[in-house]
């Protein structure tokens, strides 16, 4: 298998996002121009050498950056660069993430996530400060992806549970505990929209979308299917948006191998032969949100 010195920059890029550097710090570190950090990024020829230096600056394999081994990520900045990268070129997409897909979100749903995601920083001063700027960075490579798929319109196939519909609705867009309670009613209020605005793409069925509901349950941690041409990418993570989001903790991993990508795919085709589709879907949720909203408090 040839290099694809694209590639190595797309993982150059991301993982150095991921450690809050800039080109012109990795640049000083490593006694190399600004110009030359960029011209890697872009796909430049990179001499293994510098490779390696690199990947010790960057704390990450050597293997991992050369793409001839599965990708191991523990920063959520990294992996959502990921994403994009993959998102760029895909055909395809199949996800299976929580109830909640960002490509398939409603625009108010973008708009809610910056401050959703900053109140899931811990009270120590150190740690929150680096969160929020995780967060900024985040936000950023979130609504590029959004609009990259605005602009290319890939093919995506999502996986939702009515389970984790329930627990949305319950719980709201909540990023920490004791909110309170006007506040709680909001977020479930904003839940409840964005439930509808799912429904909506159901019963709607644009072109080129496809959503499929699990009435029984779905892996807990969430996966997506990346399809360009001849070739597959599998991405599984902890990381989560909107529902419980998690952007601190966990590492997620990405990989091409035959082997993991088949098992995945083969459990996207058994949880959709099994769900609901179209009107159907539309319908169940529909009756599902008018029974809840006989047993929730007023």
């Amino acid at each position: 298998m040839g290099i694809s010195y694209e590639e190595i920059g797309q993982r150059l890029r991301a993982f150095r996002l991921g450690t809050g550097m800039s080109a012109e710090e990795i640049a000083r570190k490593l006694g190399i121009s600004r110009t030359a950090v960029y011209r890697f990024e872009k796909g430049g020829v990179v001499k293994i050498e510098t490779l390696i230096s690199l990947a010790d600056l960057l704390q990450v394999s050597l293997p991992t950056l050369l793409g001839v081994e599965t990708e191991y990520i523990s920063s959520s900045v990294t992996y959502f660069e990921r994403l994009r990268q993959l998102e760029e070129s895909a055909e395809r997409i199949t996800i299976l993430a929580g109830p909640l897909s960002l490509l398939l979100s409603s625009d108010e749903f973008v708009e809610r996530l910056e401050a959703l995601l900053k109140e899931t920083a811990p009270e120590a001063r150190e740690v929150r400060d680096r969160t929020e700027r995780d967060v900024d960075r985040i936000v950023e490579i979130l609504r590029e992806r959004r609009e990259t798929y605005q602009r290319r319109k890939p093919t995506i196939v999502n996986l939702i549970s009515a389970l984790d519909i329930v627990r949305l609705l319950h719980s709201g867009f909540v990023g920490r505990p004791f909110i309170p309670r006007p506040d709680l009613k909001e977020r479930q209020k904003s839940a409840r929209e964005e439930v509808e605005h799912i429904i909506r793409l159901m019963e709607e069925q644009p072109i080129g979308v496809q959503i499929g509901l699990v009435t029984g349950t779905l892996p807990h941690v969430g996966f997506q299917i990346f399809r360009s041409g001849e070739k597959r990418t599998l991405s599984v993570s902890p990381f989560r948006l909107g529902e419980q989001p998690n952007i601190r903790l966990g590492v997620a991993m990405i990989t091409s191998t035959p082997e993991a990508v088949a098992l995945h795919e083969k459990v996207v085709e058994q949880m959709w032969a099994e769900s609901l589709k179209g009107k159907t879907a539309g319908r169940y949720l529909r009756d599902l949100i008018s029974s809840l909203d006989k047993d929730l408090p007023r």
